[in-house]
């Protein structure tokens, strides 16, 4: 299909975080093959300061995603996007709420997704066929675009200068970041062996870190490792500043894990059966996972062998 000449591009991307990392890639595509068009990314509040920094992005276009009942917010928003008058959408959230987007807000526009109807149609929407980043590339290309950086995306230009907060707590350089958290809503998801993997990597010689959320403080305060906070939360450009400076980062399947992989630092997802880990992207040239049926059943030296192999081979 034959990519639409375009002067004003609307990306919609409205979450969730780690969604939002792995679209960086896309978003850089999208930026190199019309790189004198204005973009606009439409995307919910929590996203906007992130795709704010973006430098592929111009404009942002905030979304509260308003209840269907709520006509006036609807008018509003309807308002808003007739307003912008974009010449192509690029739709990558491609949700339920994006189809009622195009089919009730939008005026007729060339429209890149998985709905009916749109102009450059996603046609391959079988989970099975594809998944993880690959479903951005295969959009993309579907739509007539180049393709070089979808399959890789690299947001290392969230990281800021956090030399003062690890100067401050102590830390040197070739630390190993931990991430012994995720979303309440799964604790599946969570290795509970973070405690014992810290005492032997300080036996090995090397500090360890953590950077709690506001409700994981007494998740990470009873590890044996040094929590930083910098005064009170690191926002997620500071927490990308540490995480890419670590030598090594160790998570669970949550956000930051995806922010290190895709910081391109090198470091380890730790996954139980509640989901392929190939399906979620963050495997990458330096990143890679260890998946097992059971997380409680994962030892901490098998963790530690692991690490100690990774360091080794990258040191060499």
């Amino acid at each position: 299909m034959q990519r639409p000449d375009a002067s004003h591009i609307l990306i919609i991307k409205h979450g969730a975080f780690g969604d939002i990392i792995q679209a960086e890639g896309a978003i850089h595509d999208v930026r190199l093959n019309y790189p004198d068009a204005r973009i606009t990314a439409m995307t919910s509040p929590p996203y906007h300061n992130i795709l704010g920094r973006c430098p592929w992005i111009d404009d942002i276009l905030l979304d509260t995603r308003p209840a269907h009942w709520r006509l006036d917010l609807l008018w509003k928003l309807r308002q808003q996007v007739r307003a912008l008058a974009p010449d192509f959408v690029v739709d990558l959230q491609n949700s339920e709420r994006t189809a009622f987007y195009f089919r009730h807000l939008f005026a007729p526009v060339p429209w890149s997704g998985k709905v009916k109807g749109a102009s450059h149609q996603r046609r391959s929407t079988d989970p099975d066929k594809i998944h993880g980043l690959p479903r951005f590339r295969t959009q993309l290309e579907e739509a007539g675009l180049t393709v070089t950086h979808a399959d890789t995306p690299d947001v290392s230009w969230m990281a800021e200068d956090v030399s003062h907060i690890l100067e401050e707590a102590g830390i040197k350089p070739g630390y190993i970041a931990l991430i012994p958290g995720c979303s309440a809503k799964h604790p599946q998801k969570r290795w509970p062996h973070y405690a014992q993997l810290a005492e032997k990597l300080h036996g090995a010689g090397y500090q360890t870190v953590t950077a709690p959320g506001p409700d994981e403080l007494a998740l990470c305060g009873a590890l044996p490792s040094t929590m930083l906070t910098g005064g009170s939360f690191l926002d997620w450009f500071k927490l990308a500043g540490v995480l890419k400076k670590a030598a090594y980062v160790i998570g669970n399947d949550t956000g930051p894990s995806h922010l290190a992989a895709h910081l391109q630092t090198r470091g380890l997802g730790l996954f139980g059966a509640h989901l392929d880990a190939a399906r979620t992207g963050i495997i990458t040239q330096r990143f890679d996972v260890m998946q097992v049926d059971d997380l409680a059943a994962l030892s901490a030296d098998e963790v530690f062998a692991r690490v100690m192999r990774d360091l080794e081979k990258a040191a060499g």
